[in-house]
């Protein structure tokens, strides 16, 4: 009898999927480049929502975790970033360990090491990491409906009085090259957090290397 239950079940996984994704290309067909990208990466989060719901018996709630990984508090909807990702790859993130990553909240995150964008207790941005930003408001202007934050962070080396205002700075020097180069200040935002969440040991110097860095967020708003 179970055996027979999940089957259904998974069938009815694969209805759904099939027809979410059905609609969607449909809807997708009568859209603006910019409208595509974002019907893409909010449908693709809500049928896989609808289709583990139906796997797990709970459609409906299930429906909601899938379609929440699309979109965040605020208007911000899911997107296609195929495009945005590999323009920025090819701009020598990888050859620079900046690391382009597709979130689940539907941004699109470019963590920047510290080694390849400050000096030292500096926030001046290193010639070798434009080319990367010049990619990212090359897509801001192409793509009006993108928006980005930066947000700036340091290892525990040092104080708060120091380390806050540092990352600020830091933040702030990303988003104001970007405006240099056409993208409306409106559509940028920086902030700072210090020596706040950590993703390395700040006992080793590996891991504090890991903890100064910028992690800008390209994310979608509804237009």
């Amino acid at each position: 009898m179970g055996a027979i239950t999940y089957r259904a079940a998974s069938t009815r996984a694969v209805h759904l999927a099939a027809i979410g994704s059905l609609a969607l290309l449909t809807a997708c067909a009568n859209m603006s480049p910019q409208g595509q990208n974002t019907a893409v990466g909010a449908g693709a989060g809500a049928a896989l929502g609808a289709g583990l719901g139906a796997l797990i018996g709970d459609s409906s709630h299930a429906a909601l975790i899938g379609a929440g990984l699309g979109s965040v508090v605020g208007g911000v909807v899911g997107y296609n970033w195929k495009a945005v990702k590999q323009s920025v790859e090819k701009s020598g993130a990888s050859s620079l360990g900046v690391a382009v990553t597709e979130m689940p909240d539907g941004s699109l995150k470019v963590n920047i090491p510290s080694n390849v964008s400050f000096s030292t207790n500096q926030s001046v941005l290193k010639p070798q990491l434009l080319p990367v930003l010049d990619s990212v408001a090359k897509a801001m202007n192409e793509h009006p409906e993108l928006r980005a934050k930066s947000i700036g962070y340091t290892d525990s080396s040092g104080s708060n009085a120091i380390n806050q205002p540092l990352s600020q700075r830091r933040a702030a020097a990303v988003t104001q090259y970007l405006s240099g180069q056409g993208v409306a200040t409106t559509r940028l935002t920086a902030e700072g957090r210090g020596s706040a969440s950590p993703i390395g040991d700040n006992s080793t110097p590996e891991g504090r290397a890991l903890n100064r860095r910028v992690e800008l967020f390209l994310y979608a708003v509804k237009q």
